[in-house]
């Protein structure tokens, strides 16, 4: 089972959690895709708080990559950045793209649908069980862009350019997962 973060940087974990999702544990269907046709989902961004972030973060990340996309290189479903050192929770539906449950300053990515938003999950049906990976990244600086990551920039380019340029100080992850039926 390939592990999205076997050639990364190690650094320090610290804590992530939601009271929509659970590490190990299906996702929900408000976390499921109804932009992708999943019956019942909602394109619901999970509930997220953290704790324990190390000394001298001044920003975080947050995505949620699924590795187990056939695409031969994953589906980014959602990518935040500059959330301020102050902020250690996202409410539900702050992944909604309006910017309106989001701290000030910090912005969406659009994902691997190029959508600027969170997207549910969505795997073809019949498959394997695919991992969701939540990821919350904690940085050394307060904007992205001092690394050249935009608003239109990929998730890929912000994962690229964090872990490359020595800001990553720790992560936080947990990987609910999702499959459904043969149609």
């Amino acid at each position: 089972m390939n592990d999205p973060f076997w050639r990364l940087p190690v650094v320090p974990s610290f804590i992530v959690t939601s009271t929509d999702v659970t590490d190990g544990q299906a996702l929900p269907p408000a976390q499921m895709s109804g932009i992708f046709q999943v019956p019942g989902g909602k394109d619901v961004s999970p509930q997220l708080s953290w704790s324990g972030a190390p000394a001298g973060t001044k920003s975080y990340t947050v995505t949620m990559y699924d590795p187990d996309a056939p695409s031969g290189s994953g589906f980014w479903h959602w990518a935040v950045a500059d959330i301020p050192a102050s902020v250690t929770a996202l409410p539900t539906g702050a992944g909604d793209g309006t910017g309106e449950h989001m701290p000030a300053g910090a912005f969406h990515m659009p994902n691997d649908a190029r959508l600027a938003r969170f997207v549910g999950g969505a795997p073809p049906p019949g498959d394997a069980p695919h991992r969701y990976v939540i990821e919350v990244q904690a940085i050394a600086i307060e904007k992205v862009g001092q690394l050249q990551v935009q608003g239109d920039s990929t998730p890929a380019w912000l994962g690229f350019s964090i872990n490359l340029s020595g800001h990553l100080l720790g992560r936080a992850v947990m990987t609910p997962w999702a499959e459904l039926p043969s149609s």
